[in-house]
């Protein structure tokens, strides 16, 4: 390395790291002493100069570490990655050990400012070196605050260009617990891309799809929309976006679900709107799968190479897949994954119910630069930081941030469990003539098949819908059972909880669409909006049971004797839950790759 080189990568040390004109590491460090105020010739001067040299020189060591580390990582064998990573640990140690030392000197110089008595004797606590230890917590620490400490005036004008990540300004911005939920999704998602992706996390998982639309969305735009998306999100998307006098964006509905029927359909979107994409507008895509409330997946790799192949971006909503159940951005084909992908943490992600949160996924280039640069012809300015996050103000707190990473911790066993109860409880309700399901967890589901060659294992959601019109039940005999459903059966609006939840769609969610377009959407009075939870799937079996038997069977006697049997229950309860563990365990690394990676 050159000595210009040197300095050039200990200059980012300097309070005038942007107009320092040393040309040695010495220089810089004289250069800094000067601008505090420092004599360089006195006892503290001559040790300050010293401290502030090796700092300068140990930067340029951690760069050149970070370069080696770059240059060998892939070619390491697993033994070479365990040393490196325990060395790095430990000098992580060291570096805080360093910091924690200064804090003594530190805080007697502070207090020495001021020893007032009298009238405002008070003295705000400094709390800068205290943090220290905080770096070392085996979960990430929740950072409740709403400003920074700043360094220097040149640090915080780049912290003010994007250009300094250190250095936090305002916590509606960035908050590092915040950051740490968001790293931690970017690397369950992406998995082996995860340094290609970045997220931005939001205080609800409407607000991360507000986000995400104002981002991509021009004034005239069209978007092509799957048929069933979350009520909120079609209610977003109708009563604002396509407003003619807000964005004016063209709304075409998608009924289909593979690739072959969305690039005939985009085909006939672009011919009926040549008109607007004549005129400089563009054509989007925006996807929700497993969509609401019947859990249909979308064959998402094949309709995001068809979008590809004429530049379309495509955004998904992936809620109800989690990263467990579906790994979009994780296809080795770039143009089969999303552009985008949006999740409500509310729902399985966090799983406890307790916190309202959402985050969008995208291309690092397209989710922040700093000022003044350009990716791949893509301006600084339309990022997502830039241009939404940064000025909408909707983003997530630190206390939330929390929860939804504690949550994390725990997703993939339960998603495992709801799994197991999801298989079991649809074919239990399908042993039963009587019911329709409507669930691609059965086999003979018209959406099984996507299901199958969508997602991880083939594993379904477990958000499903059924009904009971073969019973023609009598509206009070309906509503006598359904409403003795609880406790078993939690009467909830949300999904994706620990509680297994049920909702009446036509009585709640679907109930403002008049009976032709309930019937249209597959919406009856008898229909019933189910999201499995991780309890007990038996006991939700002889819960039903037992409510049919209270309920319908004198009104329709033998009905609940159309069951299957209770053996049959156990057997398929049993035989479920092996398949689906031996998916899960199986799919686990061999020892012998383990050791040899």
């Amino acid at each position: 390395m050159t000595n210009k080189q040197h300095v050039e990568q200990a200059r980012i040390l300097s309070p005038k790291r942007n107009t320092t004109k040393a040309t040695s590491v010495e220089a810089l460090a004289a250069e800094q002493l000067a601008h505090f105020g420092i004599n360089k010739e006195s006892d503290y001067g001559k040790a300050l100069f010293q401290a502030a040299s090796h700092m300068y020189q140990a930067q340029t060591d951690v760069m050149t570490l970070w370069n080696v580390t770059k240059e060998t990582l892939e070619g390491l064998d697993r033994e070479d990655k365990l040393a490196y990573f325990n060395a790095k640990k430990f000098l992580s140690f060291q570096i805080a050990k360093v910091l924690d030392t200064l804090q003594n000197p530190f805080r007697a110089t502070f207090q020495s400012l001021n020893k007032q008595s009298g009238s405002q004797v008070t003295k705000g606590h400094y709390p800068l070196f205290d943090n220290v230890t905080a770096l070392f917590s085996a979960n990430p620490v929740i950072v409740r605050t709403a400003t920074y400490v700043y360094a220097c005036t040149e640090w915080v004008d780049d912290a003010f260009q994007g250009k300094e990540f250190t250095h936090q300004i305002y916590t509606r911005l960035l908050n590092p617990t915040n950051v740490s939920l968001a790293n931690a999704i970017v690397d369950l998602e992406a998995g082996p891309y995860a340094a290609d992706y970045m997220a931005w996390n939001f205080n609800s998982g409407m607000a991360a799809i507000d986000a995400l639309l104002s981002n991509v969305l021009g004034h005239g735009d069209v978007l092509i929309v799957s048929r069933n998306i979350y009520g909120g999100v079609f209610q977003l998307l109708k009563d604002y976006f396509a407003r003619e006098n807000r964005m004016d964006v063209q709304l075409e509905w998608f009924d289909g679900y593979t690739g072959e029927e969305f690039a005939a359909f985009r085909d006939e979107v672009a011919k009926k709107h040549q008109n607007r994409t004549d005129k400089g507008k563009h054509i989007h895509v925006y996807l929700e799968s497993p969509c609401n409330p019947h859990g249909y997946v979308l064959d998402v790799a094949g309709i995001c190479k068809a979008a590809h192949k004429h530049d379309h971006t495509v955004m998904l909503d992936a809620t109800l897949a989690t990263p467990v159940l579906h790994q979009p951005l994780q296809r080795e084909d770039k143009d089969e994954r999303p552009d985008f992908i949006m999740h409500s943490y509310t729902k399985d992600i966090c799983g406890s119910g307790a916190t309202t949160a959402g985050v969008v996924i995208g291309e690092a280039y397209r989710m922040f630069q700093p000022k003044g640069e350009s990716v791949n012809g893509y301006d600084w300015s339309r990022t997502m930081f830039w241009d939404v996050y940064y000025i909408k103000g909707a983003y997530l707190d630190s206390e939330k941030a929390f929860d939804v990473l504690s949550g994390m911790k725990t997703l993939e066993q339960r998603m495992m469990n709801k799994v197991i109860n999801t298989t079991v409880f649809s074919r239990f309700l399908a042993s039963h003539p009587d019911f329709n399901v409507n669930c691609h967890a059965l086999p003979e589901h018209k959406n099984a098949h996507l299901r199958e060659s969508q997602m991880r294992h083939g594993w379904p959601c477990s958000l499903f819908t059924v009904d009971m019109e073969g019973a023609s039940l009598e509206r009070d005999t309906f509503l006598r059972f359904f409403d003795a459903l609880e406790p078993a059966f939690s009467h909830q609006v949300s999904i994706g909880q620990s509680n297994t939840i049920i909702l009446c769609p036509a009585l709640t969610t679907h109930s403002e669409l008049d009976p032709k377009s309930q019937k249209e959407a597959g919406i009856f009075l008898t229909t019933m909006r189910i999201a499995m939870g991780t309890n007990n799937v038996k006991e939700l079996i002889a819960h039903m049971i037992n409510s049919a038997k209270l309920h319908i069977d004198p009104k329709h006697p033998g009905f609940s004797d159309k069951f299957m049997s209770a053996d049959e229950v156990d057997s398929l309860y049993m035989n479920v839950a092996l398949e689906v563990c031996n998916q899960h365990y199986g799919s686990v690394s061999s020892m012998k790759d383990m050791l040899t990676q």
